[in-house]
Parts: structure tokens; C-alpha cells; sequence
């Protein structure tokens, strides 16, 4: 057993050298839903102590309460090192021009009470909606000019992470879910990782708490008040339920005995040691509970094959949660705290919004703006009856951008959230293309284009065409039209 004075640490950039374990303060929104504030000096005190034993890395986001405010009251206390605050930005979808932006991004340093925000991570809830990419293209211009040391993204899946490194945002994290439960991390996202500079901080990693002692070879519990633990119930109940849980959290208390620390320790050491992690992001039950003491347990194990053996068979007997990481918040199944979100998302607005076709009593078109659609007298797509036709569309953003040039793998990815964007407002979905065709300029890029179409219509399969043509009209790699049937 390895002997370890204090917490990991890690230079993650020139700016920011962090405790591999941050303290996540979600639970504040939790603990104050009721509308009582904790008073933010006390808040600030409870911060303190979590500094005084190393675990000096705070995360939170604009909607965690009176979070922002209590790490703001820390912050103005100093210290050496000086505590750093991470915060996040989930704005709604819309234009994100430069005003919004700043706007976004002054509230959080006035919440704070800094000059300059240590990691500003963004969330997005709909990539239909190319908005996002604006908003990154603005925060790396408040970046350099010195209101954002850092910028980080959350719940980005492996290929919109992609698209935005392709498109030269220079984002140092992606914070997502990760853990013996939801092991989704490990794949294409840190594969990604392994070939960029960007790292991963994990969350979930001890399911709200259900990967404890105190829920070993326990009954399956009833009804759940906490909004952490409603959330990671439904991961657990995707992987198959409350049996196949209970054999990873076995095999996490053999470790632990093993080693003499504690389940929570093994599961946070496992995901710790992916190469792809910066750090794992631990609750905080401001006021109620403090688990630095355990937490330092953690630095001092290694897990070695024998234990990595032993959680992979726990691993064969459970299912894989669906999708990539971030999938939770965008499609079926939902796996959060309230369940189905698709209410929420059927409220988020479209880019661009359907019209009555002229000269079609029964069609409709969708405009996306392009000044070509007015030159060439053409619509970006097109419905007439049950039938919608889509253009020839390529990964342009907004004033006339090419999007991740070169990368047409991203080109991709962009152009099918455009398709699906005209698609949505057309009242149809991924599930009713019938028909596209692809049009690339090198077959080099032939799985790279096939893989990034396959992670939409792998399960639709609809008819395609792929062709290699000698040139696409301003530089595209790729270049994507579809077909679909609304069904009734």
C-alpha cells in the first residue's frame, strides 16, 4: 500500500494546477429547493474546511442554488494556494451573439466576486440548434481577452466534442458521467482524449451515494426524496436493475476489504485511473456531512489486476448504459433526476421555424438564412404531404463559416444536426429519413463520414448513397441531402 501526504494534484493548464478530487456543490440547489438560502459566510466556512485538507477545487453552475455566491464569499477570503472555483453556463437555446455571451459570463464573475472566472464550462442542450458553436467561438474571444482563464464543456458527447476541437475552440475539459455503473466515458470520449489535449472531469462517480457499504446487500429502497439519488436510480435500473448492481457493488467491497479502504474509494480510484480523467467531482452536503477523511483513504490505494479482474466480471453480468455521454439529456432513455425530458426539449426553439410553401396548398418550407437559398431560389427542405425533401446541405455556421475544415468526419456531425434541425420544424424526425446521399471529395474520409452518419441512423437504416466527386462549391468536405415520410 502506497503512502500519499495529501490529495492528488494536477498542473491542468499554465493557469490552473487542481486537487484531483473537486468538491461539487450541485447539492446546494438540493438543500435550498425548500427556499431556505444557506447563509453564505457559513457556506463559506464549510468550503474552508474542504481547502484546509487540500480539496481546494470547487465545482458548481449558475443553477446550483446560492452555490456561485458561497464559493464567491471563499474566494475573497485568499489563501495559499488560492481555492478555484469552476462554474458552468447552461443557457437556453437561442442566438448566442457576442452580447448574450458576455452577458452569460459577467453574471458568473459577478456572482463570484472575480475579475476573471478559473474554468467557465458550457452545457447545450440541443445540438440541432448551431447556436452552440457560436457561443464556444465567443467565450474563446472573452478568453483571450482575459475574462476566462479556461473554457470547459459538459455532457458533450465523443462527436460534437469533436466538432468543436476541429473548429479550433481550445477547450481544456468535458465534464460527464462516469463511473462503475456508467462506463460510457471510457470509449469513444476518451479515445478522443488520447489523440487531444482536452481531459475529462467525472461526476457520478459514486451514483449519488449508492456506491457505499450502506447499500450493500440492502432491499431495493422505495421512494427516493433525493434528486441525486432519483437520478442515479435510473442508471442503475438501465444497467438491470437493483441485482446487477448489487454485484459491482460486491465486487467494490472485496477491493475494498482487500486494501482496508472503502467501497467509495475503489470506485473513485477506478475511474481516476483512466488516463483521460483530470479528476472525479465528489458531492458535498454543505453543512450535513464531510467525507475528507475517507477521501484521503483514496490516495493511498492502486488497484491492480487482480482487482480490475474481479470489477470486470461484475461488468459481463450488467448491460452498458445506452448511447454516449450527455445522451441522458437529449434522448430516450432520460436517465435524470426527473425522468422524461422530452416536455422539456419540445419547448426548446428551432433555428429556423416552418412556412407555408407558395404556390402548394399542402406544402411547407424550411429557410435557413443562407443568402444562396435567395440567389438559387431554392429551400433548405421542403414538405409536401407526408413527404419531406432536404437539400444538399454542408457544415456552414453562421456569417458563411466553414465549420471544422478539414475534419469531415465533424463536417459531418454538423451538417445531420442541420438536416434534423429543418426535419424538427417540418414536424418530422431522425426516425423518418428513408433516404440520404453523401457526397465527399476524398475516399480517405469514407468510415470517418460513415461512422459520424451511423451514430444517427444506425438503428433507422435508412437507403444511402455515398459518392466521391472531384470538388464541392466552396472547400466542403462533405455534403450530405435527405429524404423523409412522416408517418401518421
Amino acid at each position: 500500500m502506497n503512502t500519499s501526504p495529501g490529495p492528488e494534484r494536477l498542473r491542468l493548464s499554465g493557469a490552473l494546477e487542481i486537487s484531483r478530487v473537486l468538491t461539487g456543490l450541485w447539492q446546494v440547489a438540493d438543500i435550498e429547493k425548500d427556499g431556505a438560502i444557506i447563509d453564505p459566510e457559513t457556506g463559506a466556512d464549510w468550503l474552508e474546511a474542504y481547502a484546509r485538507h487540500g480539496f481546494d477545487t470547487f465545482d458548481m453552475a449558475d443553477h446550483y442554488g446560492s452555490a456561485e455566491i458561497i464559493a464567491g464569499r471563499l474566494l475573497a477570503r485568499g489563501g495559499d494556494p488560492r481555492p478555484l472555483a469552476f462554474t458552468k453556463w447552461c443557457p437556453a437555446p437561442g442566438p448566442m451573439t457576442a452580447d448574450v455571451v458576455r452577458a452569460g459570463v459577467e453574471e458568473r464573475m459577478q456572482r463570484l466576486g472575480v475579475d476573471r472566472v478559473d474554468l467557465l464550462q458550457f452545457h447545450w442542450w440541443s445540438f440541432q440548434h448551431p447556436g452552440w458553436l457560436d457561443a464556444l467561438h465567443e467565450l474563446a474571444a472573452l478568453r483571450d481577452e482575459g475574462l476566462i482563464a479556461e473554457i470547459g464543456v459538459t455532457n458533450f458527447d465523443a462527436a460534437h466534442l469533436q466538432v468543436a476541437l476541429s473548429d479550433g475552440i481550445p477547450l481544456l475539459t468535458n465534464q460527464v458521467s462516469f463511473s462503475l455503473v456508467d462506463r460510457r466515458a471510457a470509449g469513444p470520449l476518451s479515445e478522443l482524449c488520447a489523440r487531444t489535449d482536452t481531459r475529462l472531469f467525472a461526476y457520478g462517480t459514486l451514483c449519488g451515494g449508492f456506491l457505499s457499504e450502506r447499500w450493500l446487500d440492502q432491499p431495493e429502497p422505495g421512494d427516493i426524496a433525493d434528486w441525486s439519488k432519483m437520478k442515479y436510480r435510473r442508471f442503475i435500473d438501465t444497467i438491470g436493475g437493483w441485482e446487477a448492481f448489487q454485484g459491482i457493488l460486491r465486487a467494490a467491497d472485496a477491493i475494498a476489504k482487500r486494501h482496508e479502504v472503502s467501497i467509495a474509494n475503489v470506485a473513485t480510484r477506478w475511474v481516476l485511473d483512466h488516463p483521460s480523467v483530470a479528476g472525479v467531482i465528489v458531492g458535498a452536503r454543505l453543512g450535513e456531512r464531510v467525507h475528507t477523511d475517507d477521501n484521503m483513504r483514496l490516495f493511498s490505494l492502486s488497484l491492480d489486476a487482480e482487482d480490475q479482474a474481479r470489477l470486470s466480471e461484475a461488468f459481463a453480468a450488467t448491460r452498458p448504459v445506452p448511447g454516449d455521454c450527455g445522451d441522458e439529456y437529449r434522448r430516450p432513455p432520460f436517465l435524470t433526476a426527473s425522468g422524461d425530458l422530452s416536455h422539456h426539449l419540445d419547448t426548446m426553439p428551432l433555428p429556423h421555424a416552418a412556412q407555408d410553401a407558395p404556390h402548394r396548398a399542402d406544402g411547407q418550407l424550411v429557410l435557413s438564412g443562407s443568402k444562396w437559398e435567395d440567389i438559387a431560389g431554392y429551400a433548405r427542405a421542403q414538405r409536401v404531404g407526408e413527404r419531406i425533401l432536404v437539400s444538399g446541405t454542408t457544415a456552414t455556421a453562421r456569417a458563411d463559416r466553414i465549420v471544422a475544415p478539414g475534419d469531415a468526419g465533424a463536417q459531418t456531425t454538423f451538417v445531420i444536426d442541420k438536416i434534423l434541425a429543418a426535419l424538427s420544424a417540418l414536424g418530422a424526425t431522425a426516425e423518418d429519413v428513408v433516404r440520404t446521399r453523401i457526397y465527399i471529395v476524398d475516399d480517405a474520409d469514407v468510415e470517418a463520414v460513415s461512422r459520424a452518419h451511423g451514430r444517427v441512423f444506425g438503428a433507422i437504416k435508412p437507403a444511402n448513397t455515398l459518392v466521391v466527386v472531384a470538388g464541392l462549391i466552396g472547400g466542403y468536405r462533405v455534403e450530405i441531402e435527405a429524404e423523409a415520410l412522416c408517418r401518421a
